[in-house]
């Protein structure tokens, strides 16, 4: 039998928590540190009053047996969601081809997506494994055991924390923040060549509610497909919140920048982003309307650009780990795999 290790895992998106749970199944200690208030990472939902919105990830695929397996094990968390999408917009928002079928089913998880990663994180969070609002600063070899690990974190305020004995760590990241943190660690100079042609862009989101749509004899505003692919230069992806299952009949809409705009206007005022999105909106979508309600999210990191190209990073002789999407792509799948390989290494 495996010997039982603590493990830190740094970070509780899908990868994180896929690691986690397989590594505890293998009889593994893992403590989770995460900055903020909630699981998720990028399979992230928002609440408003006028419903939920998905601000990171809009749906998901499912090709890997293991991915079908695993969600398996929380039925009813995710239904098919059939998107009507369209697939090709011209530069000036209009479309050029609408209402092809899907290529494979698209998936959510209901009643937002950072459903599914909750439900999974819940034994985690019962067993008082993961640390939230934790900040981790720096990783380094733990001051009694040498052998071992301990990280550095930074919580609400002003307030710092030690945790120590730790026999492995994944960082389960963003890979320019997995880089930071194994800047001047010792051990980590491999680990740090090979994630160092890696590039993941940025993207702005923007959130819009229009209740006003169901009025009497309106069931929605704007266009008749629910999602879209497109090429203007400012917008990247539009989904109607509303057509997703679970989601509430409130007409609501994300939209996602592309990734030279949103890289291009990345330390812009929010004020001045959402105006110009709904402005990018309104030419794409047709709807002139006045929001009820309209925010908007920057990811600094979002889509992966260049993939590490291998499903996970570990220094066996360190005990150092790396996993995400960015390791295969920008798929919520990608995540799912990248973490289950890497547990599977270190188990």
């Amino acid at each position: 039998m495996t010997q039982s290790r603590h493990i830190a895992i740094v970070g509780a998106g899908m990868a994180a928590i896929t690691c986690a749970r397989t590594l505890v199944q293998a009889g593994h200690r893992v403590t989770v540190f995460e900055k903020s208030h909630t699981v998720g990472g990028r399979m992230s939902a928002r609440n408003s009053p006028f419903g939920t919105f998905d601000t990171g990830a809009q749906y998901f695929t499912v090709r890997d047996p293991r991915f079908v397996k695993a969600l398996q094990t929380t039925p009813n968390v995710c239904k098919a969601w059939s998107a009507n999408t369209v697939q090709v917009l011209d530069e000036h928002g209009r479309v050029a081809a609408a209402g092809l079928p899907a290529r494979e089913p698209h998936w959510v998880a209901v009643p937002g997506m950072s459903t599914l990663i909750r439900r999974w994180a819940q034994p985690l969070v019962d067993a008082l494994s993961i640390e939230m609002q934790t900040r981790v600063t720096g990783i380094e070899r733990d001051s009694l055991n040498k052998r071992q690990w301990q990280l550095r974190t930074a919580g609400d305020g002003d307030s710092t924390h030690v945790y120590s004995g730790f026999d492995a760590v994944v960082l389960a990241t963003p890979s320019p923040q997995a880089q930071a943190l194994l800047q001047g660690t010792a051990g980590a100079a491999g680990l740090l060549k090979k994630t160092s042609a890696v590039t993941v862009s940025p993207c702005w989101t923007l959130m819009l509610a229009f209740p006003q749509a169901m009025q009497p004899g309106l069931s929605t505003l704007g266009p008749q497909w629910n999602a879209a692919r497109s090429t203007h230069h400012r917008i990247a992806w539009l989904t109607r919140e509303s057509s997703k299952p679970g989601r509430g009949a409130v007409e609501r809409w994300t939209v996602q920048a592309s990734a030279a705009w949103s890289k291009e206007h990345l330390q812009d005022e929010p004020l001045r982003v959402q105006a110009k999105l709904i402005k990018a909106f309104s030419e794409v979508t047709g709807i002139h309307a006045e929001p009820a309600h309209a925010e908007t999210k920057r990811w600094v990191y979002a889509k992966t650009e260049q993939p590490l190209g291998q499903s996970h990073l570990w220094d066996a002789k360190s005990g150092l780990g790396l996993c995400g999407d960015w390791c295969l792509g920008h798929r919520v799948e990608n995540a799912f795999v990248s973490g289950l390989e890497l547990a599977l290494s270190i188990a």
